[in-house]
């Protein structure tokens, strides 16, 4: 839980601040400097990060952008809580990233370095895009290498002990292209296929199992606990659909499609609306709707029948089938919309999301109170509703 979330936080700290425009030559973005802040409340977990990113431009052709992230977890989500476990982390993360354009095409390379007390990660990225027919279409293509060391925290939250169990290995293709139809119209495609090998499986989450399978009612004895087992490999397959429309009275409605599935039998759907107003030349306001499905993975069980029932089982949360429903609005102000000394300008964006997650076939344990011997099964579903504040400020210059 805390992994994925964290996903989403760095990539809202790079978010873009204002509407996209019609696309045109590769140019280098301006000179900027921003802080960001986050919290993330929900599921039993308190997250909150901040980040400071800079850009400079060297010339017209050359930048280069620095990013210090950290964010804060407490908490553990309930199928964590299940095995007695509570987290307190932090994770750190450098990055730097270099951009280089040669007429039209543009080249980006980027390092990032993730460390928290029990996982490394070293990440690579390399992509270039070319702008072709008349600049009205772009063509990306992507490659990212990530190797990773898991370990488990086998002492407390303030006197860690880690055991270092394995490594991990992910690599990322990506390609994708945008066109612009008409003077108001923007619509894109990307393909993007990942692999991952190794130790894949989070450590502290455990599966269940009939504690005594026999009888009328199998589970009547309640469940045991057990260590998870994934397979070693994992490929996923993801294609993206959007467009934007820009309507005549200066703002912008937004719609995409993303399907997903991989070699554990997992398929998704996403779909996300949003619209942008701006107002005067001060406000832009944003909202945005996104709906989330997906089914179980083949090797997931909430609970199983007995002990070593499969090759692979697992009962992380992530893996099981579930649907999420997210609401979000965020405002952008030009604080300094002429610009002061060496800057630009200067904007402040505040946003807040509101999500409600819904599991199909995986209960929460708390309704047990800690026993574990009634009959396993008859638990409720699993849902929550978690909530995420943002705000950035940006400097431009």
């Amino acid at each position: 839980m805390k992994r994925s979330y964290r996903r989403i936080a760095r990539l809202a700290a790079c978010a873009a601040l204002v509407i996209v425009g019609v696309a045109g030559a590769a140019v280098l973005p301006d000179d900027r400097a921003d802080i960001f802040y986050s919290d993330y409340k929900g599921g039993g977990m308190d997250i909150t990060g901040k980040s400071v990113l800079v850009r400079k431009k060297f010339s017209e052709a050359f930048a280069v952008e620095g990013n210090y992230f950290v964010d804060t977890v407490s908490g553990a989500s309930v199928d964590v809580l299940s095995n007695a476990s509570v987290i307190k982390d932090e994770r750190k993360q450098k990055s730097l990233s270099l951009e280089y354009i040669h007429d039209k095409t543009s080249y980006n390379l980027a390092y990032t370095n993730s460390t928290e007390r029990d996982y490394i990660s070293n990440t690579t990225h390399f992509s270039l895009s070319q702008d072709m027919f008349g600049d009205l279409t772009t063509v990306s293509l992507g490659f990212t290498n990530s190797r990773n060391s898991i370990g488990e925290n086998n002492g407390t939250a303030f006197k860690p002990v880690v055991q270092w169990l394995g490594h991990s290995e992910s690599r990322s293709f990506e390609g994708g292209i945008s066109q612009v139809v008409t003077k108001n119209l923007i619509t894109g495609v990307t393909l993007e296929v990942i692999t991952d090998q190794g130790l894949l499986s989070n450590p502290y989450r455990s599966i269940r199992f009939c504690s005594n399978p026999t009888g009328s009612v199998p589970c009547a004895g309640g469940f045991t606990l057990g260590s998870q087992v994934y397979p070693n490999t994992h490929t996923s397959t993801a294609v993206e659909t959007r467009a934007k429309y820009y309507l005549p009275y200066r703002a912008a409605a937004s719609v995409s499609y993303r399907y997903f599935s991989d070699t554990w039998g997992i398929k998704a759907n996403t779909v996300e609306v949003g619209y942008t107003q701006p107002l005067s030349n001060l406000w832009i306001l944003e909202a945005r709707v996104r709906y989330y499905d997906q089914n179980h993975a083949t090797f997931y069980s909430d609970l199983f029948p007995f002990a070593n029932s499969q090759n692979f089982e697992a009962r992380d949360q992530n893996l099981a089938g579930s649907t999420n429903t997210t609401v979000g609005l965020k405002a952008t102000y030009a604080f300094l919309p002429e610009g002061w000394k060496i800057f630009k300008r200067g904007t402040v964006t505040g946003d807040v999301s509101h999500i409600h997650f819904k599991y199909n076939d995986f209960t929460d344990l708390r309704a047990l109170d800690g026993d574990f011997t009634g009959i396993a099964g008859t638990e409720p579903n699993y849902e929550f509703n978690a909530t995420v504040y943002q705000i950035y400020i940006s400097m431009f210059f």
